[in-house]
C-alpha cells in the first residue's frame, strides 16, 4: 500500500475537485433530486460529506496532530444537527466548502506534521496515510454516488482506484461483508490493478490472497467494479461489461456486500 501521504492528499484532491465540478452546474431540482444513495438527496450527500469535512478539520485533524483531546462521538451531533437544518442550496454550496477547507488543511501540513498524526479508530490507530485513507474512500463513493445519476457509466478515479483496492481484502471486506446463510468461497481476480483473491463468505467474511485452490466459483472483474462492489455499489444496472462470473455468483457476492 501507497505509504507518502501527500499521494493520497492529492487523490483526495482530485475527488473534491471532481465532486465541484458536478455539483456545479446542477440545477436546484437536480439538487434536491435522489442520488443512488435513495435515502438521499444529492444535496444530502454534499450536506454528509461537507459535516464529515467540519468534523475532521475543527475536531479530528487537531486531535490526530495531538493538539486537542480526542472528541467522543456526542461532539459530533451538533456539527449533524447544524447541516440537517440547511436548505438544499446551502448544503451543496457549503458542503462544496468545508471540503475544499479540509482538503487545503491537510496540503499545508509539514511533513513534521504528517510524521506526527497518531488518531485513535475503532481500536486502531491512524497514521496520516491511514486518517486520509478513510476520507478518501467515503469521498470517492458518495462522489460517485452524484456522478452516476447523470452518467449511468460513471466510474472511479483510476488513481483513487489504485490507493484504495487494497484496502478491500484487510479492512473493507471483515467490516462491510454480511456471512450468508450457507458459506460459500469465491475466487476474485481483478485488473488494473492486477489482484487475486479468495472471498471467504462465512462468519466473519475474509478475502485472503489467493492460495492457488479451495473456491466453489471464479469471477474476474476491474478492480473499480470490486471497490464499488465492497461498497454495495455493483447492482447490476451499473456492473460493467469487463465483469465476468456467472450471475448467480455475482448476485451472491452482492449480497455479501449490501453497503450503506
Amino acid at each position: 500500500m501507497e505509504q507518502d501521504p501527500r499521494v493520497w492528499i492529492s487523490a483526495l484532491r482530485a475527488s473534491h475537485d471532481r465532486l465541484a465540478s458536478l455539483a456545479g452546474p446542477l440545477t436546484p431540482e437536480q439538487l434536491r433530486g435522489t442520488s443512488y444513495c435513495t435515502d438521499w438527496s444529492i444535496a444530502q450527500v454534499l450536506s454528509h460529506l461537507g459535516s464529515g469535512a467540519e468534523i475532521a478539520l475543527t475536531l479530528m485533524l487537531p486531535a490526530a496532530l495531538g493538539q486537542a483531546e480526542p472528541a467522543d462521538r456526542d461532539a459530533f451531533a451538533p456539527i449533524w444537527d447544524a447541516w440537517n437544518a440547511k436548505s438544499p442550496d446551502a448544503q451543496v454550496a457549503d458542503g462544496v466548502s468545508a471540503d475544499e477547507k479540509y482538503v487545503e488543511a491537510l496540503e499545508q501540513l509539514s511533513d513534521d506534521d504528517l510524521a506526527a498524526i497518531s488518531f485513535p479508530f475503532f481500536g486502531m490507530t491512524l497514521d496520516a496515510v491511514g486518517l486520509v485513507r478513510l476520507r478518501l474512500g467515503e469521498h470517492v463513493m458518495h462522489t460517485w454516488d452524484v456522478a452516476v445519476g447523470g452518467d449511468p457509466q460513471a466510474r472511479i478515479a483510476p488513481g483513487a482506484v489504485a490507493l484504495l483496492i487494497d484496502n478491500v481484502p484487510g479492512f473493507l471486506a471483515p467490516r462491510l461483508g454480511r456471512a450468508p446463510e450457507r458459506a460459500f468461497r469465491i475466487h476474485i481476480r481483478t485488473t488494473d490493478p492486477d489482484r487475486d483473491y479468495l472471498l471467504i463468505a462465512a462468519d466473519p467474511v475474509s478475502m485472503p490472497d489467493w492460495p492457488g485452490d479451495g473456491a466453489d466459483a471464479e469471477v474476474t472483474m476491474p478492480a473499480e467494479a470490486l471497490l464499488r462492489l465492497a461498497y454495495g455499489r455493483l447492482d447490476p444496472a451499473h456492473t460493467p461489461a469487463a465483469v465476468e462470473g456467472d450471475a448467480a455468483d455475482l448476485d451472491r457476492l452482492r449480497r455479501v456486500f449490501p453497503g450503506f
